[in-house]
């Protein structure tokens, strides 16, 4: 059997009483990083716990033997933070699973796009996640029409060190977007920056510095 099991964005209250029972009841955790894991597992007292590695470099190569050892054993599968497979690899993991006849169940848990979404007051009735948002002018402008097209509130992640840039694209042909930077949700420094792409420019740009993981949303509405 193998469960999926979210973890906390970065408070570590946010862990579930089922989250912990599955990851100390389980043969094997299946993590994105071992040493990341490693640290919370040590906090849950459960350091003991074998880990092993799946991630883009080598999911691949691990897959097979996972499914093998599925087919005897129990393992959760956990992601950095969040919930697994959320824009990640997970998904071939799980694919392999059920083409195997091997019982999937997953936990429900934190999520950032869903979190920011829920705190954005913008609109949550529809919206379209897409992952990393492109990195060329083009395809920024070609995704946030498409969400205009289908009058859905685009959610997307972006780095730090990008936000800007993405923000200056935006600003040349939706200057009437309603944009909101998430950053470091459910951390000590988490922030909610809200406005126009012109108005949230000079927001980021007054910071001495932008730190941290930032979700992104935007709407027409």
């Amino acid at each position: 059997m193998l469960y999926i099991v979210p973890t906390p964005l970065g408070n570590l209250g946010d862990i579930t009483t089922r989250a912990q029972e599955t990851l100390s009841a389980c043969d094997f955790i299946i993590a994105e990083n071992p040493l990341t894991t490693g640290k919370l597992l040590k906090l849950l007292d459960l350091q003991k716990k074998p880990l092993v590695q799946f991630a883009d470099h080598n999911e691949r190569l691990v897959t097979d033997k996972y499914i093998a050892r599925l087919q005897n054993e129990t393992a959760c599968r956990v992601s950095d933070a969040g919930t697994p497979g959320i824009s990640d690899r997970g998904f071939r993991l799980v694919r392999a699973a059920r083409a195997a006849n091997i019982e999937v169940i997953a936990l429900p848990g934190a999520n950032a796009a869903t979190t920011a979404l829920s705190a954005s007051g913008l609109p949550t009735d529809r919206y379209l996640f897409t992952g990393f948002m492109p990195k060329t002018e083009h395809k920024v402008i070609e995704l946030v029409n498409q969400a205009k097209v289908v009058e859905a509130t685009l959610v997307t992640y972006e780095s730090p060190q990008r936000i800007t840039k993405t923000l200056q694209y935006i600003e040349k042909s939706f200057p009437e977007g309603n944009c909101v930077v998430a950053r470091e949700l459910t951390k000590l420094h988490e922030e909610y920056l809200s406005g126009t792409p012109a108005e949230l420019i000079e927001k980021l740009k007054a910071k001495p510095s932008i730190k941290g993981e930032i979700t992104f949303l935007l709407s027409f509405k």
